[in-house]
């Protein structure tokens, strides 16, 4: 059987510094990206990656440029050893590297994008913050309850959506603190193991970061987005990705609508199910495992599992 690869793509909240450091210093394809990075942004992309400590690291215009960097580098090694996407998708910020594997958003273009939405959103979530100090808007993952019963939670409530659709176990909620805090309270009520304030910047995901998504808009607006060469599956919509100029309204809307999570993990499931003459393989190119996770409880880990690959030993174990 032949084989074939899917890539699944860490979003924002994986950085930690340090990393790609082994990966780099094992594979110079992967250090060539780091270095093809710093020429195109003008930052130290080893500084940043290696030398940068965490809550410096956290900030949305550090650390969305830091995770679509370490991804594309692990990228750049497997594609040297001959192994490339048959489909790719990305959670949030993942989407991005997704696009660019795809072919829809050139190397330099996704790094032009990323380094420019991380700078916005940074800059809508300090405003964020300072306009409501001490009281600001945030996310919540809610816990044990099925994402259904959040959104009905979410649609009876003010200022608070869901955000993230991740599993049958887990929903993250964005909105602002009030409406966070009856969410939480509403969903504990329900029956919800745990309520979990998230440490970020602001309310990813929801119409709270509009001004964001106009700005984002105006910024690539000039931007070439390409159809995809591969199967290619979106935050916004749960399915497939045909034509460029959808990817791009929806990188756009990615800003503003939850991640569908779930829907992208059935659709590519179903998608290798149905492909018998091939044998899928599915990887998480970049920091951490958590869509490894998620992807065992997808209805699919039992057939297919997904392997994180952030190291020398893990990239050596795929080769």
């Amino acid at each position: 059987m032949a084989k074939k690869y899917a890539f699944l793509f860490p979003g924002q909240g994986a950085q930690e510094q340090g990393m790609m450091k082994d990966v780099c210093e094992s594979f110079p394809a992967a250090r060539s990206v780091l270095d093809a990075v710093s020429s195109i942004t003008g930052k130290d992309m080893v500084k940043l990656l290696w030398e940068t400590e965490q809550s410096e690291l956290s900030r949305s215009d550090n650390s969305q440029l830091a995770i679509t960097t370490a991804s594309l580098a692990v990228c750049g090694v497997l594609k040297e050893k001959g192994i490339v996407p048959a489909a790719a998708m990305g959670f949030s910020l993942g989407e991005f590297p997704a696009l660019c594997v795809s072919g829809v958003l050139s190397f330099e273009d996704v790094i032009r994008v990323v380094q420019v939405r991380g700078k916005i959103m940074q800059k809508v979530c300090e405003d964020i913050a300072t306009a409501n100090a001490g009281h600001a808007p945030g996310m919540s993952a809610i816990i044990g309850l099925p994402p259904e019963k959040v959104l009905e939670i979410c649609s009876g409530l003010k200022d608070v959506y869901a955000a993230n659709l991740n599993s049958p176990k887990q929903t993250v909620i964005s909105g602002t603190a009030d409406g966070l805090a009856a969410a939480e309270k509403a969903a504990t009520e329900a029956g919800a193991r745990r309520a979990i304030r998230l440490s970020v910047a602001g309310p990813f995901h929801s119409p709270l970061m509009q001004k964001a998504a106009d700005e984002f808009e105006k910024a690539i607006a000039e931007v070439a987005f390409n159809d995809p060469e591969i199967d290619l599956f979106s935050n916004v919509t749960g399915g497939k990705v045909t034509k460029g100029s959808d990817a791009k309204k929806n990188a756009v809307l990615h800003l503003t609508h939850p991640v569908q999570w779930m829907s992208e993990e059935k659709v590519l499931g179903d998608s290798i199910t149905a492909d018998t003459a091939n044998e899928w393989t599915i990887l998480e190119p970049g920091v951490g495992k958590v869509l490894s996770g998620l992807w065992r409880d997808s209805g699919f880990g039992d057939k297919w599992t997904c392997a994180p690959v952030n190291s020398a030993e893990s990239i050596n174990g795929v080769l």
